[in-house]
């Protein structure tokens, strides 16, 4: 497992670990969700894989298997993958 620290050239307010989780992003009242996966995690936030980033809003939801769910806000968004925050 890697982890990412605080002093880290990125700069991270907390440790990152990698995953390899299956999750739903949740928007529109609930009318509305994609798939995606969860491949680093935080108590901040998460990197996650989706088809087409740009077919998600800047704030969502996020549930995972498990069924926990956070509030989330769109940092960053790449080709297949966006960063997001937890608020």
């Amino acid at each position: 497992m890697t982890t990412v620290s605080p002093d880290s050239p990125e700069g991270r307010a907390s440790t990152r670990k990698r995953t390899f989780f299956g999750a739903k992003i949740i928007f529109n009242d609930g009318r509305s969700v994609f798939d995606c996966t969860v491949r680093n995690l935080s108590d901040t936030g998460a990197m996650i894989q989706i088809e087409n980033p740009l077919s998600a809003p800047n704030s969502f939801h996020l549930q995972l298997s498990d069924n926990r769910l956070w509030a989330c806000q769109v940092r960053w968004r790449k080709i297949n993958s966006m960063g997001i925050q937890f608020v």
